[in-house]
Formats: C-alpha cells, structure tokens, sequence
C-alpha cells in the first residue's frame, strides 16, 4: 500500500475531480431552462450558474455535507480505500451517461459508488440504513414535488396573465427568468457541492488529519469544492443541455421560471434539511411539470422515460463499478 498521507491526498484529489465532473455532468441542471427558452446565450448563461454554484454552499450551510460525510456509510468501515473505490465509481458512470447525454444523477452515483465499495469491505453492517433509506425516498420524492410545485406555479401565472399578450408575458418572464437560474444555481452548489465536501472531511478524519469526534467541514475545504464544482459547471456539458433544454419539452420563459423556481424551493428545503437530493431529479421535474400544463401530449414521454430509467440504474451501476475497482485495488496493492 501507499503511504496513508499520500493515499488521503490522492484520494481528495480524486474528489476535487468527482466534483469537477459533477459540475461539467450537471451543469445542464443550472442553464437548461434559461437556454431552452433562449433567454439567455450559454456562455452568459454557465458563466452565472459557475458563480452561483460557488456562492450556493456558504449561503445554505453544510448539512448535506455531514448527511454525505457519514450517513451513508458506517465510520468504522469509511477507510481512505473504500471511499476512494467509491469516488472512481461515481466518475466513470458520471462520464459514461454524460457521453450519451443522459442527465442521471452525480448525487446518486457517488452514493452508489460509496455502497458498492462499503459492501464489499465490510457487507452490510457497513451501511447506515437510515441514511440510504432516506437517499432513496426523496429519490421518488424530490422528482414529484418538482413536478407539483412547477405545475402549481405555472398554473398561478397563466390564471394572473391570462388577458396579456404572449409578448408581453415573455418580456416580463425573460427577465424575471434571470433571477430564477440564479437561485436554482444557487441552491444546486448548495446542494451537490456539498456531497464532495463531506466525502473530503471523512477522507481527512479517515487519515488521521480531522478530529473524528466531530464531523467539521473545514473553511479550505468548502473553498476548494465550491471553486471545483464552479469550474465544472463553466466548462459544461452541452450534451445534456441538449436533452433537458430542446428535447423533453419546449419551453417559453414563464415555463423556465417556474421550472427553475419549483427545482430550487425543492433543493432549498433539502439543504436545510440535510437531505442529499438530485439536481437532476429535481429540474427535470419541474420541466415535465410546466409541460403538462398546455397538454400531457406537450412533454416528450419518451424521452422522459430514458431520464427515469437511467435515474433507477445509477446507484447499482455506480455501485458495481466501486465493487470492481475495489477489487482491482487488492489485486494490484
């Protein structure tokens, strides 16, 4: 084996490059709507969602962050190898739906990816079940109440602005749709910023270098994350801009105000909480949810089934590939 230092850092910096992915991976979670909608070129557009990502922890704390850092895993069995086997196994799956365009979810491939690796080091009992128990409900959950709540809202708008002309709705929408990426990005870098955060500290305390009595998520630490998931989301991927922005639905700018508001109320709460959810989840709900107003003939069902059927094979898929690299690493160290 390496020395224990050298395999805490490298195991962060595999961390720091989760994040970068999650960033690039979800970055389509932040502009989606606001480019759909054409309210916004992308380049402005992923320029103030990497902003928004960075500034989004310090302003929702580090719930999520303690969730990640030891509710998914049992701090007996969170060893620098078994979250590092994790880690590889979020980001080739992360790597693998981005190159097809599928917007799964990096929340729920890194906590597979940390099962996988945990079961095979320590088998069940090294699972916390009431956290994974949780991770799973509002993976239905989160998904459904962004549905609801953007339905709601846009049904709200549409009764308020019934008698105005389609342009002048648009004008009022267009700006106001600023705003609303904005706070989805916001709470997005609360929210998935958070997950690498907590993932860091355990690597520190499982090295030795954190006190272990107390889950702290140091000051450095949020700044490297939330740079990280910053300079992903800037880089972005277009790929799956092109999936949820263009093909599950059209949008007008009201739509993606409502999408992008119902997504953040959701995330919001959930970072509140400490409830580790899906940007992913969250946003293409929405985006369904303000579809269906017109008609439920408007939202692309198809495509929506292929988002769905991906969401349900992340955490076994990221979970087997944490498993296989886990046992490559004994083979090999």
């Amino acid at each position: 084996m390496f020395p224990a230092e050298i395999s805490v850092y490298a195991a962060i910096a595999a961390a720091l490059f989760f994040d970068f992915v999650n960033g690039f991976h979800d970055s389509a979670n932040s502009i989606a709507t606001v480019v759909g909608t054409r309210v916004l070129r992308p380049l402005y557009a992923v320029c103030i969602a990497a902003i928004a990502n960075f500034v989004g922890p310090f302003i929702f704390g580090t719930a999520v962050a303690a969730t990640v850092g030891k509710g998914i895993i049992n701090p007996a069995f969170s060893t620098v190898d078994v979250i590092f086997a994790g880690l590889i196994g979020a980001i080739v799956w992360d790597l693998v739906t981005w190159y097809f365009g599928l917007p799964s979810s990096s929340s729920h491939a890194l906590i597979g990816g940390l099962i996988g690796s945990a079961l095979l080091a320590g088998g069940t009992s090294a699972l916390v079940y009431s956290g994974i128990e949780k991770t799973l409900t509002f993976m239905v959950v989160s998904p459904t109440l962004g549905f609801f709540c953007a339905f709601g809202i846009a049904i709200v708008i549409m009764y308020f602005f019934r008698r105005q002309t389609a342009s002048y709705v648009n004008r009022i929408f267009g700006r106001l749709q600023i705003f609303s990426s904005i706070f989805f990005s916001l709470t997005h870098g609360a929210n998935d910023g958070q997950k690498t955060m907590g993932v860091i500290t355990a690597l520190l305390i499982a090295g030795g270098l954190l006190d272990s009595k107390s889950f702290v998520v140091p000051i450095p630490v949020i700044l490297a994350s939330a740079t990280v998931i910053g300079l992903g989301t800037f880089f972005g991927g277009w790929r799956i801009v092109k999936t949820m922005a263009f093909k599950l639905t059209s949008l007008r700018p009201y739509q993606g105000f409502c999408a992008e508001t119902g997504g953040g109320v959701i995330l919001t709460s959930m970072a509140w909480l400490g409830i580790p959810v899906s940007t992913t989840h969250a946003i293409a709900g929405g985006i369904m949810g303000v579809g269906a107003t017109k008609r439920l003939s408007a939202v692309r069902w198809g495509v929506g089934k292929k988002i769905i059927y991906a969401w349900i094979i992340t955490i076994p898929a990221s979970a087997a590939v944490a498993a296989l690299v886990s046992v490559l690493m004994n083979l090999l160290l």
